[in-house]
């Protein structure tokens, strides 16, 4: 029994090291600094205890980061389901050009992410943009508009582009759920007289509750950590309306250079997302029938 458990520890030491080495030491570090006002990497700084966890959280800039990542994390989960069930669904269906078509949606999240902002910067242009031009066409818009000009706008758009970028990574998940489901079934229904929303609402949604499951606390995280797109597109602007907790973060750290205070943001974000995800597991999580 002795000799299992040692064969059984040795297996699972690298990732345990892995784990360590990655995760907990860095929050460790962070943890421990969040405790001193160090200013610059590298230097030194006075214990201050929990200040700055007090003067964070009444602070407007967290409050307001606070919300617009609560916003942007609803925001992208109600169109990056939309879009990829409705992604999913069409590729699950036999037709022309499906292959050619299924090989084409995956090219948006593979592209670099530099690539995506500049084809959408382009595309969203107030002088030379081809959306503002479609949209002027068909009498939506009366003149060009700045799509990143005002705060609402912004955040919107960016919502979208997002979306846009992996939608069809979680269409990918949902398509294989989708795969798993017995096609008998459909048939069976099909006699039944069935039409394609009672087998989606009878049928498919009650089969995807585990990947659905999945997507919930995949897709919040992943969108949740979204930096990248928002900082090269509006640098949390106009007006820090588009600022989530990551873009808090990133410029309380390299752009005021208040790394403890930073050090404090990612503890407070990562227990903010730690609770999520206990929480989701523990009342959304699939129930067996029986």
């Amino acid at each position: 029994m002795k000799r299992n458990n040692l064969e059984g520890w040795l297996f699972v030491s690298p990732l345990i090291i892995w784990i360590s080495l990655i995760i907990l030491i860095p929050i460790y570090i962070a943890f421990e600094l969040s405790f001193f006002n160090v200013k610059i990497i590298g230097t030194t700084g006075k214990f201050i205890g929990i200040d700055n966890y007090i003067k964070l959280i009444k602070t407007s800039k967290f409050i307001n980061a606070s919300l617009n990542s609560f916003y942007w994390v609803i925001g992208n989960a109600i169109c990056q389901t939309f879009f990829a069930f409705t992604i999913a669904l069409t590729i699950n269906y036999k037709f022309p050009g499906k292959k050619i078509m299924a090989n084409w949606i995956i090219l948006s999240f593979i592209i670099p992410t530099v690539v995506v902002v500049v084809i959408w910067k382009l595309m969203l242009s107030s002088s030379s943009g081809i959306i503002n031009s479609v949209l002027i066409d068909i009498g939506i818009l009366d003149e060009a508009t700045g799509f990143f000009s005002s705060p609402n706008k912004a955040f919107i758009s960016l919502v979208l582009i997002n979306s846009w970028r992996w939608s069809p990574f979680l269409a990918l998940i949902i398509l294989s759920g989708l795969n798993a489901i017995n096609k008998e079934v459909y048939d069976a229904s099909k006699v039944d007289g069935a039409n394609f929303t009672q087998q989606f609402f009878y049928i498919t949604f009650p089969n995807l509750k585990n990947v659905l499951f999945v997507l919930g606390i995949v897709g919040t995280l992943l969108s949740f950590n979204i930096f990248d797109i928002i900082w090269l597109i509006t640098k949390g602007g106009p007006s820090n309306a588009t600022t989530t907790l990551p873009l808090l973060i990133y410029e309380t750290a390299f752009t005021k250079f208040r790394i403890s205070q930073a050090a404090t943001l990612s503890i407070i974000t990562s227990f903010l997302l730690l609770l999520f995800s206990i929480l989701f597991i523990k009342f959304m999580s699939p129930k067996d029938d029986d």
